[in-house]
């Protein structure tokens, strides 16, 4: 299947729902396919960063010219970058989204060379990338400080990756929806309405979209800007990784460490709810922390600078009746299982997804966890193929939801198979030999 939605520079998330390149995507798709092809692995980090602005964002999407405009909406010509993106210096060659995704891409970029350095080395795709990825997280830790403290904030659903979460409900709703009839949603044509956000949401983040584009894509305008814990838990893993790149290249990665560790101590201070023993994101507008569990607020188990009070607390809320992991479920699911918007099919309400357990994977053996992340690995490869590696499943009886043959899926797949006996994550970004 990854051959399949390879289109000979990058690799589709799936070719009927979603036929462009994704940003985070691809960073998971190069995570699995280093194991493959370490060449074509890095391809697909460099055509994506062949996108980034000048502002130093990598959006969302990079638009295939040959896909008609219908096949996807929001579609090239309502981002319309290379013009209402001109001020903050979206490509001429190239159209794209104006809003970004997680930014992954500095460790697939480190697990990617790692799988062949001497490839690596003789392509120079490090001394090509680092200058690019360093100028994404200056974006991200600069222009999307919108809260003031060192975070990251994003300016839209979409941004976080985990679309209609719960977490976005009440930041959601100052947000006045855009008319049903002022666009189309092609994503009914492929996916199932009950597994899809509703048409209100769906209005929402059509508005919001249209507000960022009129304005020129500056940041710090909108109504929505959330401080999201997996987000910049995720930023911070790769500035961890940024630091590996740069010892690779002759240079310190003794102050990006540093950041790291500094940004893990205001993401602890922020975001962290010791009643609910985990991390919650912060509303930036209405100016205090969202009550709701999702499974974005376990991802920081993936950073190696976590207190260990506060990881094995993380730990304990996998297993807790919130989301159920080895007891009532195999795999962690997107949001509460007790939660009052609890939904085991409806997109990121409550199914499980495969990236998401693949990050808390790691995390656990960040910290030792080996038993809980080997049981982990197993349900992941195990509900993987028996649900034809769908996008997402009920978290519950591992039922297929979304797209099958879903890319990052099978990547992730593979990088379960490939490496269950490789060094743990802290290794991986603070040395040591690839197993």
């Amino acid at each position: 299947m990854l051959e399949d939605n390879w289109t000979g520079t990058s690799t589709v998330p799936s070719r009927s729902l979603y036929p462009h390149q994704w940003s985070w995507d691809s960073a998971f798709i190069a995570i699995g396919l280093r194991h493959l092809s370490p060449l074509r692995a890095q391809t697909e980090l460099e055509t994506l960063l062949a996108a980034q602005w000048e502002d130093g964002r990598v959006p969302h999407i990079v638009f295939n010219p040959s896909v008609p405009l219908d096949a996807y909406f929001p579609s090239p010509d309502f981002w319309r970058s290379s013009t209402a993106g001109r001020a903050a210096g979206a490509p001429r060659t190239v159209q794209t989204s104006g809003i970004v995704q997680p930014p992954v891409h500095a460790l697939a970029a480190w697990l990617v060379h790692r799988a062949d350095p001497g490839l690596s080395r003789a392509r120079g795709f490090l001394t090509r990338m680092y200058p690019r990825l360093a100028a994404w997280h200056r974006y991200l830790l600069h222009r999307r400080d919108l809260g003031g403290a060192g975070l990251a904030s994003v300016v839209h659903p979409w941004e976080q990756g985990m679309d209609n979460s719960p977490c976005w409900d009440a930041p959601l709703a100052r947000v006045t929806p855009a008319p049903a009839r002022s666009f189309r949603r092609a994503d009914l044509d492929h996916g199932a309405a009950e597994d899809r956000p509703t048409d209100l949401d769906y209005g929402r983040y059509v508005r919001l979209a249209a507000d960022y584009r009129d304005g020129g894509y500056a940041d710090g305008a909108g109504d929505f800007a959330v401080e999201d814990p997996s987000f910049n838990a995720l930023l911070i893993a790769s500035e961890h990784a940024l630091a590996r790149i740069a010892e690779e290249l002759g240079a310190s990665g003794t102050a990006r460490q540093a950041r790291a560790r500094r940004l893990t101590a205001t993401l602890t201070d922020r975001l962290w709810d010791p009643a609910r023993d985990m991390f919650l994101c912060r509303d930036v507008r209405g100016g205090g922390l969202v009550a709701e569990r999702a499974v974005s607020g376990l991802i920081p188990l993936l950073l190696p600078d976590l207190p260990r009070d506060i990881a094995t607390r993380l730990v304990r809320t996998t297993e807790s009746a919130h989301f159920g992991l080895g007891t009532s479920t195999r795999l962690v699911p997107s949001y509460d299982l007790l939660g009052e918007a609890f939904d085991p099919h409806r997109y990121w309400r409550g199914p499980a997804w495969f990236n998401t357990n693949w990050l808390l994977e790691r995390g656990l053996r960040t910290h030792g966890e080996h038993r809980r992340a080997d049981a982990l690995r197993q349900a992941a490869l195990d509900i993987a193929h028996s649900s034809d590696f769908a996008e997402y499943v009920d978290p519950y009886t591992g039922e297929a939801c979304g797209a099958t043959c879903f890319s990052w899926t099978a990547a992730l797949s593979l990088d379960l198979l490939h490496c269950h006996t490789e060094p743990t994550a802290v290794r991986e970004l603070k040395g040591g030999n690839r197993g």
